[in-house]
């Protein structure tokens, strides 16, 4: 029997990888589920647990500190024990994110539990898509790229939602999804046993190895005018996501989960879109559009703040997600086109450590704002950052380019 035969015979069978694709794909979409899940809890957590507005905005960012903290130390981990591995411990992260959420009685227990989930997402997100593209036939893996980028955005935009509807329309609200989103963990926990690995493990020192971040000298300037633009937009999404609640509650008074949960599931939504239409206008074109767009975005969301109207808010998370998702798919693009293999995860890293970082800290500054000058006003000065740093980093194009 030839060499060639032998592997045709190791290869898995085309059933096989469909069968794989859809389960690491799951398993994505499951992680991602849990890290969006308090988005319209937090007012009842505030009351259960009375804490301040400020620390609902500490108890999101911790999660995207934790995202930062992984992709700095775990970035390349599954490069070094397989693709499997690595999705495997960030499903056991994200279950025992659940059990902590399901077992907490007070803040300190709920920081923990968004530190965990952090960690299982930046795990997850870097092994799954490299999964999911391995798998994929030769000449289908840009396929593989749009699932990796539907179970991620599919994933953060289910979890408001989940949330949402069983908060309202179920027993144990700050309970019972916890359990939902074990059982999806834990099913998907299961069924990964049966996908091929697509690394071989290797051995030695060196398996768990810091990966500073690293962009190629040559396309800096574009890299930062990228990571500015779409964190800009992610410092909204950071901000929506943790306030929405509080904006419903205390501007509008309505105390409805379903509500803040569907405008922010809109938001990812809409940031998965972008991304697919960043590749419809010329490549010189993106970033100016999406620069426009945050600028839109800023406007819209401090008519809602100033207004106290829900309108211009889920017209504002419509706007800022397709904005980044359009500046996030022009970085990806950047990255993709003119790095090197050898340097290009450490790369990707770097792009979104910088829009990790800004989808966090602005919220924590947005809650101290809100304990001095209240949330419409914190709303309105934020909007107003966002859109001079967009501008800024639309003047700074190259024109004729």
């Amino acid at each position: 029997m030839t060499s060639d035969s032998t592997a045709s015979r190791s290869r898995p069978s085309r059933r096989r990888c469909g069968e794989a694709t859809a389960t690491v794909a799951a398993a994505f979409w499951a992680v991602m589920v849990g890290t969006t899940v308090p988005t319209p809890l937090y007012p009842r957590y505030q009351e259960a647990f009375d804490f301040s507005d400020l620390m609902v905005t500490v108890a999101f960012a911790v999660y995207a500190l934790g995202v930062v903290l992984g992709l700095l130390c775990f970035g390349s981990l599954s490069d070094r024990l397989g693709r499997r591995p690595v999705t495997a411990v960030s499903l056991l992260l994200a279950g025992a994110a659940a059990g902590v959420f399901l077992a907490a009685g007070d803040l300190v227990v709920l920081l923990v539990g968004r530190v965990l989930s952090g960690l299982a997402a930046a795990l997850v997100t870097g092994a799954a898509t490299a999964h999911l593209t391995e798998l994929a036939a030769p000449g289908e893996q840009v396929r593989a790229g749009r699932i990796a980028l539907a179970a991620n955005m599919g994933g953060l935009a289910s979890g408001p939602l989940l949330a949402g509807s069983l908060a309202e329309w179920a027993p144990a609200p700050l309970r019972l999804v916890w359990i939902v989103v074990a059982a999806l963990v834990l099913l998907t926990l299961l069924l990964l046993a049966t996908v091929p690995e697509t690394v071989p493990r290797r051995s030695g020192r060196g398996l768990i190895a810091l990966a500073l971040p690293r962009v190629p000298a040559e396309i800096r300037v574009p890299f930062v005018r990228c990571a500015l633009a779409a964190g800009s937009g992610f410092a909204v999404l950071g901000v929506l996501t943790a306030t929405t609640g509080l904006f419903f509650d205390l501007l509008l008074k309505l105390s409805v989960p379903t509500l803040s949960g569907a405008t922010v599931s809109l938001a990812f939504v809409c940031v998965g879109t972008g991304q697919l239409l960043a590749r419809v206008p010329t490549p010189r074109r993106v970033l100016p559009i999406a620069c426009l767009g945050l600028v839109t975005a800023a406007v819209l969301l401090a008519t809602a703040m100033l207004t106290a109207s829900a309108a211009p808010l889920v017209a504002a998370s419509v706007t800022v997600g397709l904005s980044s998702g359009l500046a996030l798919g022009d970085g990806i693009a950047l990255v993709t086109r003119r790095t090197e293999p050898a340097v290009r995860g450490q790369t990707f890293s770097a792009l979104f450590a910088v829009i990790y970082a800004m989808l966090a800290l602005p919220a924590i500054g947005v809650g101290v704002l809100i304990g001095h000058i209240g949330l419409r006003t914190a709303g309105t000065v934020f909007a107003a950052v966002v859109a001079a740093l967009a501008l800024g980093v639309l003047a700074s194009l190259p024109r004729g380019r």
